[in-house]
């Protein structure tokens, strides 16, 4: 996924198509969550023009990340749509809205643009549907809660003054 200008130049008229599978196995030493991650499948098209060149991808992939609650190995499939343009010449112009990618060494390089997409599709955490886990439920001076449907902890009343709960029925 990488090509010199003068290689995209010659695809003026073609367009340039692209299917692949990459391994993105350096994604675990960037990031530590990420557990495994299979070989993503970057799969778009290249349109060249004079003065820049526009990348429609999908990328498409699976990663493992840890469950929030349990630490339990959770697959995490991922499919996205991706624009990525790159500025084929220096005195070309773009509105400054647009987010244009600028050349090192007169070289196109889309894979770390590709895995930037791909970190900022990880989500902050996910779950497990597994109950148990490495992860403890409780510790020294602390115990793993739930909500109930209005989002109000659960709490449990020590038996000794579950009498007193009568005096503030609301009826």
């Amino acid at each position: 996924m990488k090509w010199s200008v003068q290689q995209v130049q010659s695809l003026q008229e073609k367009g340039l198509q692209l299917d692949e599978l990459v391994d993105f196995s350096e994604l675990k030493k960037l990031d530590s969550e990420i557990r495994e991650i299979t070989p993503v499948r970057v799969k778009g098209d290249g349109s060249v023009t004079r003065n820049s060149v526009t990348f429609q991808l999908e990328i498409a992939g699976s990663m493992t990340l840890p469950c929030a609650r349990t630490l339990n190995d959770v697959e995490y499939p991922f499919t996205m749509n991706a624009t990525e343009v790159f500025q084929l010449n220096d005195w070309a112009t773009f509105d400054e809205d647009e987010e244009v990618h600028q050349l090192k060494d007169n070289m196109i390089d889309l894979v770390p643009f590709v895995q930037e997409r791909i970190l900022l599709e990880k989500p902050l955490r996910v779950f497990s549907d597994k109950e148990e886990g490495p992860a403890p439920k409780s510790g020294s001076g602390w115990e793993l809660t739930t909500m109930d449907d209005k989002g109000q902890e659960k709490v449990k009343v020590d038996p000794r003054l579950k009498e007193l709960e009568k005096f503030f029925d609301k009826k």
